[in-house]
């Protein structure tokens, strides 16, 4: 079985347990997000979907007030509580939500906190999680693993619509909420095996690839995040690719969420419709994230998977401005997040591999939530003033054009450097030891 893995997934014998329980890391807690994520949707259109900027600001100053807090928790406390603390929050949160819908508590406001609170869990569990990867492997590791621990998520979010599904038209909604307790708590256990496998083979002086770290971090203040960002080429490079790609998305999520409130008026259909985008998504991103992803990144290089994604999916903008209509939504849709998950996030998170261990937790936390959620925020209030000055969705399509050729500009130098510099990454690596 092992040498059937090594030939069509690039995987040595030895990164083996730890890429399992990565796999089932990225499975279960992808899962518990999809198995929510129909509903949220539901939720934020229930309020109106031209009124989804105030949500997407609310998400967005939700993570200004996170980001500190967590800057400051990391310098006193050790990695390793400090991820398990963080998942054992997430867990009591759900269980409060299914408290609230059970009892019927607060239902005048939980579409608002629910839809920023998952919004908020998505985007910071799983930052923690790639923090954890890009700790764990070299750069050299990553290109052929992180597809496959990648196709664990894939995996994850595959299962959590089809839960969904089942579970919305069998039996009471609020039965969510305990499915994702379940398989957040598998989270909690695959990470727990991680540090303990990491931290056994550090005691055996057998990291000799990876950087893996488990002291608080420097006391050099909560807002140090910030300033990595501000005082790095690479990251500030980062952290433009990461508007781009939070820009391009939103109004792709805008233009569906008009598009689906015109098509469709009843709330079942909705919830459906949401749920076969992600069931089809994730069928295309995990086939090509087992077999596909390692050798694009291995072949064509960074530079060409970050770049040439986004070309592709301008094209689809264009299509959408001549024809928008829900088919044609769905399919780009579809498109861009199958390439986010088979090739840009595992193209992105290969980036981060050659930072020292400060910049993998707090400047890639700072940038994958607080950044992201920033772009979020500026270009859903865009799209709302272009809405307000008349302009239907089919300008708009077209507006959003100069945003992706910017963006796969971006992605390509970014790539280009990683590319250019095999040596130079090594290096960074063994100092960063």
């Amino acid at each position: 079985m092992l040498r059937v893995l090594a030939r069509y997934v690039l995987l040595k014998p030895s990164e083996l347990p730890v890429v399992l329980w990565a796999f089932l890391y990225y499975f279960s807690l992808l899962a518990s997000y999809f198995v929510l994520r129909p509903l949220r949707d539901e939720l934020g259109i229930v309020n109106g979907a031209s009124n989804m900027q105030w949500l997407f600001t609310g998400t967005f100053i939700s993570m200004l007030l996170i980001v500190p807090v967590f800057g400051k928790i990391t310098s006193r406390y050790r990695m390793g509580s400090v991820l398990k603390a963080s998942y054992l929050f997430f867990i009591s949160s759900v269980a409060l939500f299914y408290l609230c819908y059970k009892m019927e508590w607060y239902m005048w406001v939980m579409p608002l906190v629910f839809f920023i609170w998952l919004s908020v869990f998505n985007l910071f569990a799983i930052s923690l999680f790639w923090s954890v990867m890009v700790d764990i492997f070299s750069a050299g590791q990553s290109k052929r693993l992180f597809g496959i621990i990648s196709a664990g998520g894939s995996l994850g979010a595959l299962m959590g619509p089809v839960i969904t599904a089942l579970v919305s038209s069998s039996s009471d909604i609020e039965n969510l909420f305990l499915i994702a307790i379940v398989l957040l708590l598998v989270t909690l256990l695959a990470l727990h095996k991680i540090l303990r496998l990491q931290g056994n083979r550090k005691k055996a002086g057998g990291l000799s690839e990876g950087v893996f770290g488990n002291a608080p971090l420097n006391k050099k203040g909560i807002f140090e995040g910030i300033r990595l960002v501000w005082n790095s080429p690479h990251l500030r490079g980062l952290a433009l690719f990461m508007l781009l790609y939070t820009s391009v998305s939103t109004f792709l999520y805008f233009e569906q969420a008009h598009i689906v409130e015109q098509a469709l008026t009843k709330s079942a259909d909705r919830l459906g419709y949401f749920s076969r985008v992600d069931l089809i998504t994730n069928l295309l991103a995990i086939t090509g994230q087992f077999f596909l992803t390692n050798r694009i990144l291995g072949k064509f290089g960074l530079a060409l998977a970050l770049g040439g994604i986004p070309l592709l999916i301008g094209v689809g903008f264009v299509a959408l401005s001549q024809h928008t209509v829900l088919i044609i939504i769905a399919l780009l849709l579809i498109f861009h997040r199958a390439g986010n998950f088979m090739v840009m996030r595992p193209g992105r998170e290969v980036l981060y591999t050659i930072c020292n261990r400060e910049e993998k937790y707090r400047a890639k936390n700072f940038l994958d939530t607080a950044i992201y959620r920033g772009g979020d925020a500026l270009s859903g209030w865009a799209f709302a003033g272009l809405v307000s000055l008349g302009l239907g969705l089919s300008p708009i399509a077209i507006i959003a054009v100069p945003l992706v050729a910017l963006w796969s500009y971006v992605g390509f130098q970014l790539g280009k450097k990683v590319d250019r510099s095999p040596k130079k990454m090594i290096r960074t690596l063994k100092m960063n030891k």
